[in-house]
């Protein structure tokens, strides 16, 4: 039997809303089963593995944007052939119904994949300018200052007895981060 597969991301743990959205959206199609999880499309998606693990010849992978499956057109390359090598599709509801299941879908994936990536790029590129800029007039703090805050933060919930777990869904950081952190302060 062919399932519908979901997959949601957002970024961070404040995107609730766009989360709740995309969730809507994947229940409203019908999936059988949605994978979920709130990380940084750089980061480590234990969610999207799962879900490309779980898929089975004649399965379709559905998301509501391409931006939330794939950071690059290298990774959206690696996704669809993971996909295709277990002989189930993609769909992609807010691009114009995109499917991979015919060969103008894989066009029109490819077409939209790369104007991502240059979406993506852009967004960087202004990114560094801003930075720039702030740096010029010295209002820049940069990661190591946040680093320490995040690094204080823990330690201050952990002294109130909450649990790492909890903690990193908190402070919008992975669990991992909560206990390199607190392993950093016990050395």
């Amino acid at each position: 039997m062919d399932m519908l597969i979901g997959y949601a991301r957002t970024s961070t743990l404040e995107q609730e809303a766009g989360l709740e959205a995309q969730l809507r959206d994947l229940n409203e199609i019908g999936c059988d089963k949605v994978f979920q999880e709130q990380v940084s499309s750089v980061a480590q998606r234990p969610e999207l593995n799962r879900a490309l693990e779980f898929l089975r010849e004649g399965d379709v992978l559905y998301v509501t944007k391409l931006d939330r499956l794939a950071r690059s057109m290298k990774h959206l390359g690696d996704i669809v052939d993971t996909i295709k090598g277990k002989g189930a599709y993609l769909k992609v509801l807010d691009n114009l119904g995109l499917d991979t299941t015919t060969a103008t879908g894989e066009l029109v994936l490819n077409v939209l994949g790369s104007v991502a990536q240059f979406e993506r790029s852009m967004m960087l590129e202004r990114q560094r300018e801003g930075i720039a800029k702030a740096k010029a007039q010295g209002k820049y703090t940069g990661r190591q200052k946040t680093a320490q805050a995040k690094s204080k933060q823990v330690f201050e919930l952990k002294a109130q007895g909450i649990k790492p777990n909890d903690i990193a869904k908190q402070l919008g950081i992975s669990r991992a981060s909560v206990y390199r952190i607190i392993k950093a302060g016990d050395e």
